[in-house]
């Protein structure tokens, strides 16, 4: 149980470093604060996850900088080329996307990236790694476990909370696309009667906060006509509300 809770805390802090690192980012290239997870608390499991792995693969490496920098792009490119896949195979969206930058592979990495990682191996295995694991030694193993129990509980909530949210954003981009691939768009009128039944069907959360699009703002660039279709229909919806309520009074 010390050994589990060691090492996702050791996780859980990587994430919370990553985060960071991408909102620090964020700040100096577009001037303003940005939520850049996926998960609406302050952790982004790939860093978690990527730290980790670096750390238990790069350890018999590590008399040699120059293979721990080689071994920390090819690594943590092969996770972010995954992540990417996986999450448009499930969501049926792209998440990010670097076709804008040279040497890409099919807009999931890119080498300014590659080598942004490698760099950071070098940070992770040699400075960052060593410290947190000293840090973490230095707990108490009761009050290391109760908190690993604690934040695992609050993480797996926060998991399965972004996974409707995401699935709940995914459905209402499906049904949009379908709908328009059929003759039924020719008719104005119908398609938005059809297309407002259909958004009130999606099981789940019915609605998903803007925080996700800000954070991930490839899926509004790549689906913008579709967003400011559900946007028409729900100001609609706004306004038919509102006579209602004044009928009643």
């Amino acid at each position: 149980m010390y050994r589990f809770s060691l090492l996702f805390m050791e996780f859980l802090l990587f994430s919370v470093i990553g985060y960071v690192a991408e909102m620090i980012t964020c700040f100096i290239v577009n001037k303003k604060i940005t939520n850049r997870g996926f998960l609406c608390g302050p952790v982004i499991p790939i860093y978690g996850f990527g730290s980790i792995c670096l750390l238990t693969f790069l350890k018999p490496f590590k008399e040699s900088p120059i293979l721990v920098f080689l071994l920390g792009m090819i690594i943590t490119t092969s996770i972010e080329y995954i992540t990417s896949y996986v999450l448009e195979k499930i969501f049926h969206n792209k998440w990010w996307d670097y076709s804008n930058q040279k040497f890409n592979i099919q807009g999931r990495i890119c080498l300014v990236n590659a080598i942004l990682f490698g760099i950071g191996s070098i940070i992770i295995v040699y400075f960052v790694g060593p410290w947190l694991a000293r840090f973490l030694l230095q707990i108490k193993d009761k009050y290391l476990i109760w908190s690993a129990i604690i934040l695992l509980i609050i993480f797996v909530f926060d998991v399965l909370y972004s996974i409707l949210v995401a699935y709940s954003l995914r459905n209402r981009l499906i049904i949009v696309e379908n709908l328009k691939n059929e003759k039924l768009s020719k008719i104005p009128g119908l398609f938005e009667k059809m297309l407002t039944k259909q958004l009130k069907n999606i099981k789940g959360f019915k609605k998903y906060p803007n925080r996700l699009l800000k954070a991930f703002p490839n899926i509004f660039n790549t689906n913008q006509k579709e967003f400011d279709l559900m946007k028409k229909i729900s100001l609609k919806e706004k306004e038919i509300k509102k006579k209602k309520k004044k009928k009643k009074k």
